[in-house]
């Protein structure tokens, strides 16, 4: 067993905790869990940190306990929010809850030979047969209403300019995660709960109604909510989320946002995202100092994240797919690439539509460039760059003359043509 908390805190990843928690993780082996609410059928790299929390927290000897939660997802949890979500319907909410299983599979150790096998638990299973009633009188009688106003997330909702204010349903919220808690604590014999520092209210809410409904102990633990040096939110893209889940946002797309990282998100996301140990952490941001246009905390970040999330292979055409632009790539690399990846890596170049008939006989250069696309003004600008030798068919130099043919498709239905070295312009063949 190993000091979890202090494996946290030099990652900058204690927020606050509740006294003595360290104290009791390096005295015991204990169980802890962090709730996942299922508000999409993929997590995105915003719950990356709390998942890695967990796997840190499963390296150190303890017991995981991922919780999906199938029961306060349709009760939707105020924390960080101005206004009220929109509730899921039962068959949104089950296909969310599979998705995010899947993926929480992926990163904890589950084999149950195993000493201290990670646990994965969906709260609707405990929820689903209460009655109001019953959770009235035996959870509810033992939280007061002045102790829930009191919390930072009722607090700000009610003292906004939103008209809505917050309803009753979202008030419930902290009651079902602190029951999600006791029940944890009764029947896993689960001590800590963790999770982001927007959490805290609802979590220790639960360990304030163990300690009153059971006469018993138990511990809190957050983690910062992880931001961006220049102010913009982590984990977005002008095209929306990033994903873990390969379909919503393909591995190329997933390694790009780690190798765009400013160098001062950098030198904390590699501490925070990455297994390296301290001393290498170290090295390596000291190299990346020396000579930051490496990019080697980037790199290294995108590949050990990469790797963790989507498997060695994906990785592999991740790195592939990204040297194409700037690397010496063949037509053979280019071809190697799924449809997706290719349009992901020439993602706003211009693009012209040929049919299937033109490349029957080959399809003139010239023509290609100019009557057929439109990429070169003219004929004789055309002719003038294939005596410079600048032009490119799929990233291969081609000379006047050059026919393009079916064998020079990508994917079955692209042709990349390329005039210099970052003059880009795409064939769909229809």
């Amino acid at each position: 067993m190993t000091n979890f908390v202090e494996e946290l805190r030099w990652r900058g990843l204690i927020h606050d905790s509740i006294p003595e928690t360290e104290e009791y993780l390096n005295a015991n082996k204990t169980v802890g869990y962090i709730g996942f609410d299922p508000t999409a059928d993929s997590l995105h790299i915003g719950s990356l940190v709390q998942i890695l929390v967990l796997k840190h927290f499963q390296n150190a000897g303890h017991t995981p306990i991922a919780l999906v939660g199938g029961a306060t997802g349709m009760v939707g949890d105020p924390s960080g929010k101005s206004q009220e979500r929109n509730l899921l319907n039962e068959e949104t909410l089950n296909k969310n809850v599979t998705g995010v299983k899947a993926q929480l599979a992926r990163f904890l150790d589950f084999d149950a030979s195993t000493e201290n096998a990670a646990k994965l638990v969906n709260n609707y299973d405990w929820m689903k047969d209460i009655s109001l009633i019953d959770f009235v009188r035996d959870i509810g009688k033992h939280i007061s209403v002045n102790y829930m106003m009191a919390k930072d997330s009722v607090k700000k909702r009610l003292g906004s300019d939103v008209q809505e204010g917050m309803s009753f349903t979202e008030f419930t919220y902290q009651l079902f995660q602190g029951y999600d808690f006791l029940h944890l604590y009764q029947n896993y014999n689960c001590r800590i709960q963790m999770g982001g520092s927007d959490q805290w209210g609802n979590i220790t809410t639960g360990t304030e109604l163990i300690r009153r409904k059971a006469q018993g102990k138990a511990y809190a633990l957050t983690v910062p909510l992880i931001t961006k040096a220049d102010g913009t939110k982590f984990g977005k893209t002008e095209s929306g989320n990033v994903w873990l889940d390969a379909d919503k946002t393909s591995p190329y797309k997933f390694y790009q946002y780690w190798l765009n990282t400013s160098d001062a998100d950098a030198e904390n996301y590699i501490k925070i995202f990455t297994f390296l140990e301290k001393e290498t952490i170290e090295k390596l941001i000291v190299e990346h100092q020396e000579a930051p246009h490496l990019r080697l905390l980037q790199k290294k970040i995108g590949e050990e994240v990469t790797i963790m999330t989507h498997g060695q292979e994906a990785y592999e055409k991740a790195l592939k797919a990204s040297q194409i632009l700037f690397g010496n790539s063949t037509a053979d690399d280019l071809k190697s690439l799924d449809t997706q990846t290719f349009l992901d890596v020439f993602e706003g170049v211009p693009m012209a539509s040929i049919s299937k008939s033109d490349l029957e006989e080959g399809l003139d250069i010239i023509a290609a460039l100019n009557e057929k696309s439109g990429f070169l003004k003219s004929n004789g600008e055309v002719r003038r760059a294939l005596k410079e030798n600048s032009i490119a068919v799929n990233k291969e130099k081609v000379p006047e003359g050059y026919h393009i043919t079916q064998d020079d498709l990508i994917a079955g239905q692209y042709i990349l043509l390329q005039r210099g070295k970052k003059k880009y312009f795409l064939l769909q063949v229809q």
